[in-house]
């Protein structure tokens, strides 16, 4: 039988503040993350080596992201989506850490000043959450709306963005 087009993916867990996260990757990248609250799952990373090393630096990077050294995650990413999502997605990348806009903004920034709400959907599919900030995206009255972490969730990488702002700068970009 030949190769598999289907990619082969391997999967990790790691504990965060926010709950476990269980994070997907191939060879290309960083596929999924995924909030897992309420759960205690028993997922180990499998041995693809790419896909090993991706998991091994994503999680690097989130650990560095909660303790508040790092602003910028800096890892091959390979979400699944639309390009409608995908170009949603990469504007998401250039909001600053510590800041929100509104999906109004996010939509005017897009070129497309009335599809604040196709913005939301696309935020709301986002497949790599934390890693693409869609948590930075806010009402237009500045309620926190929607997320698939759940609110509670968005609200405390919003806190703890702020504080980690507050303090000490950031060791990484």
């Amino acid at each position: 039988m030949g190769k598999s087009l289907i990619p082969e993916i391997a999967r990790t867990v790691v504990r965060s503040p926010v709950g476990n996260l269980l994070l997907e990757a191939d060879a290309g990248g960083l596929r999924a993350i995924r909030f897992m609250v309420g759960t205690n799952p028993r997922v180990g990373a499998l041995a693809r080596s790419g896909a090993r090393n991706v998991l091994a630096e994503a999680a690097h990077q989130i650990e560095e992201y909660f303790q508040g050294s790092r602003t910028r995650f800096d890892l091959p990413l390979a979400p699944q989506g639309t390009d409608f999502q995908k170009a949603v997605w990469e504007q998401l990348l250039s909001i600053p850490y510590g800041n929100t806009i509104s999906y109004g903004q996010l939509a005017w920034r897009l070129g497309r000043s009335g599809a604040a709400r196709a913005i939301g959907n696309a935020c709301k599919r986002n497949p790599l959450p934390i890693v693409i900030p869609c948590h930075r995206v806010i009402g237009k009255d500045g309620r926190l709306v929607g997320y698939a972490g759940g609110r509670e969730i968005k609200q405390q990488l919003l806190i703890h963005e702020r504080e980690a702002t507050a303090g000490p700068h950031p060791r990484h970009s």
